[in-house]
């Protein structure tokens, strides 16, 4: 079993930058690719970001390209995403998922992601 743990979310204003974290614990060395989803309200929950094992190979959704980045630290067990120029409609449950597989590249469907994280609120106020 892999526990993901996310923190970093909170209230800023728009135009303003957070940076989320997602620990990862447990059985680690059996995760590859990692992935940011989030949920708006009364909205599906949507791929944002993902990173595979290396981090070598990164991919982001249209909706935050060039404002969002993805990043991982392995010695700590950690996937990052850092959002800059925050936007009202980027107000979400923010979630962390992880691979069990190398395989695919980083793809963007949550149905990839074997393991999940509680989430983190990230609220932008206008």
């Amino acid at each position: 079993q892999v526990q993901l743990v996310e923190s970093g979310g909170e209230l800023v204003q728009a135009g303003g930058s957070l940076r989320l974290s997602c620990a990862a614990s447990g059985r680690t060395s059996s995760t590859y690719g990692m992935g940011w989803f989030r949920r708006a309200p009364g909205k599906e929950r949507e791929f944002v970001a993902g990173i595979s094992a290396s981090g070598g190979v990164t991919s982001v959704a249209l909706s935050v390209k060039g404002r969002f980045t993805i990043s991982r630290d392995n010695a700590k067990n950690t996937v990052y995403l850092q959002m800059n120029i925050l936007k009202p409609e980027d107000t979400a449950v923010y979630y962390c998922a992880a691979r069990v597989t190398a395989y695919g590249g980083v793809p963007n469907s949550d149905r990839s992601y074997t393991y999940w994280g509680q989430g983190t609120q990230v609220t932008v106020s206008s």
